[in-house]
């Protein structure tokens, strides 16, 4: 099976989404093989590496997985001060 000509660029959005939402290739695959993916998790990581081709419902299947343990991630917001009370310094910015 040869790559069609969208699927590099459709494998690096997916690589990029997992770092960014810190998602591990075990855990994309284990929410796509309950959706019925037929990959096995051997054959997911190959394919991120760009080893091997899927076929388009299985690499539809694969964003879904991923876009769905996106939205249940909870959103980063940045902390209001009256949140920060009661918490004592953190971090390298503690007493600034």
């Amino acid at each position: 099976m040869g790559f069609d000509p969208h699927e590099p660029e459709q494998r690096g959005q997916l690589k990029d989404a997992l770092t960014a939402a810190d998602i591990t290739v075990g855990e994309l695959w284990l929410r796509y093989f309950s959706m019925t993916g037929s990959a096995g998790e051997y054959e997911v990581q190959a394919y991120l590496q760009g080893l091997i081709s899927l076929p388009v419902i299985q690499r539809d299947l694969l964003a879904l997985a991923c876009n769905e343990m996106i939205a249940e991630k909870p959103p980063l917001h940045a902390p209001y001060a009256d949140q920060m009370k009661g918490m004592g310094p953190i971090g390298p910015s503690a007493g600034r």
